[in-house]
């Protein structure tokens, strides 16, 4: 069966969980969902509509589960309406831009890769403004 999407949630991990909240709430501007239970501590990044199909993740405290990394799966994070409107505020918040803003193409709009607060490689995409 073909899926409407192909993502359905997603987990990053962090060392510490409370600095990482701060640092995506920080760029993202957003608030971040508390979510957490007996062996993982969660925060998950809020989505319209939860059940109805919204893909949505969250940061995720548990070590013995998994450490943050730079290699591996690479999550694209929303950015609309602007990538850069996100990169301004990474390298303040403790991250760093290891690449900026880049067209992908006039239909797909555009990336950028960054580091977060926890040594993750994370990316960012917006959609074209039409």
């Amino acid at each position: 069966m073909i899926q409407q999407h192909s993502v359905s949630w997603f987990e990053i991990p962090t060392t510490d969980i409370n600095r990482a909240q701060k640092f995506y709430e920080t760029i993202l501007d957003i608030e971040m969902v508390p979510m957490n239970f007996p062996s993982m501590q969660m925060r998950m990044f809020p989505v319209q509509d939860p059940m109805g199909g919204g893909i949505s993740g969250a940061l995720t405290h548990a070590p013995e589960f998994y450490q943050p990394q730079q290699n591996g799966v690479l999550v694209y994070l929303n950015a609309n309406p602007d990538v850069q409107l996100v990169l301004d505020r990474i390298e303040a918040a403790g991250g760093k831009i290891v690449v900026p803003k880049t067209e992908v193409s006039p239909e797909i709009g555009y990336m950028a890769v960054f580091i977060d607060s926890e040594g993750n490689r994370v990316a960012l995409h917006s959609i074209p403004v039409s």
